[in-house]
């Protein structure tokens, strides 16, 4: 059985600005690397990952497919493309084994910026090259994607985190997380729990929601290492093989 990743990142400070790396995240300033992660997924029993982008530039798309290019662990490649400018133009300066795009939504001011008419028309853009798109949204972000998930059938599209479960009164969340359950374009992602609040309660929600055909493990290293060490990670995925790699095979149509 292959073991899949469906969510790690790759970065160095001392190449490239990632705003989101403030003072409460310092230990993450610094490089990691494939090189940090291969022992880790070796140790662990991991055949293969796929890496996600962490800044908004396409030139940290073309890093990381060239990266995918060296490391045969990685399998394949979730980048950032402009989706307010000419998708297909970009993809077509692009080669190797991307499998899907990611927006940093849960960034964006406005909770509905997934409906502006050129988002739209860029995430149309997206499904039409037969790639997956990765929601990075937060409770309050919830709607648009919902209505961007109905609005857009045709579309493969991968929740990150759970939608990050917020602390607190969390109804909100719950409603909006079971209407996306609820539209069967949406796979979603158990990952990234650990930094986020109550994370084996979150997956168990996740998986009661999606069902284990439409969950899949990601660890969300390294910022994962904020909270717990790697093989800790891996236990939210709870033994089952569609959440441990055949859901991102089949979502993301990797070949392991």
């Amino acid at each position: 059985m292959a073991v899949i990743d469906a969510h790690q990142h790759f970065w160095d400070p001392a190449r490239a600005d990632y705003p989101w790396m403030t003072d409460d995240v310092a230990t993450l300033r610094r490089r990691f690397g494939p090189e940090d992660l291969e022992p880790l997924l070796r140790a662990n029993g991991v055949t293969g990952t796929v890496v996600v982008q962490a800044r908004q530039e396409l030139a940290e798309t073309k890093e990381l497919l060239a990266l995918a290019e060296e490391w045969p662990f990685l399998l394949g490649v979730v980048g950032w493309l402009d989706l307010t400018g000419d998708v297909p133009a970009q993809l077509a300066g692009l080669v190797g084994k991307l499998v899907g795009v990611r927006h940093l939504v849960q960034d964006e001011p406005d909770p509905s910026w997934l409906l502006r008419p050129d988002v739209q028309r860029g995430i149309a853009a997206v499904g039409d090259a037969g790639l997956v798109y990765d929601l990075l949204v937060q409770t309050d972000q919830l709607p648009a994607a919902i209505e961007t998930a109905r609005r857009q059938p045709s579309v493969r599209f991968v929740l990150d985190h759970v939608a990050k479960r917020p602390r607190g009164d969390d109804d909100a969340w719950r409603a909006g997380v079971t209407a996306l359950a609820a539209c069967a374009n949406v796979v979603c992602k158990v990952s990234g729990l650990f930094t986020e609040h109550a994370p084996e309660e979150t997956a168990a929600l996740a998986l009661e929601w999606f069902g284990p055909e439409r969950c899949m493990f990601g660890s969300d290293w390294p910022v994962s290492t904020l909270a717990v060490p790697y093989e800790q990670t891996l236990t939210v995925a709870a033994g089952d093989r569609d959440v441990l790699g055949e859901t991102a095979v089949r979502t993301y149509g990797l070949e392991t």
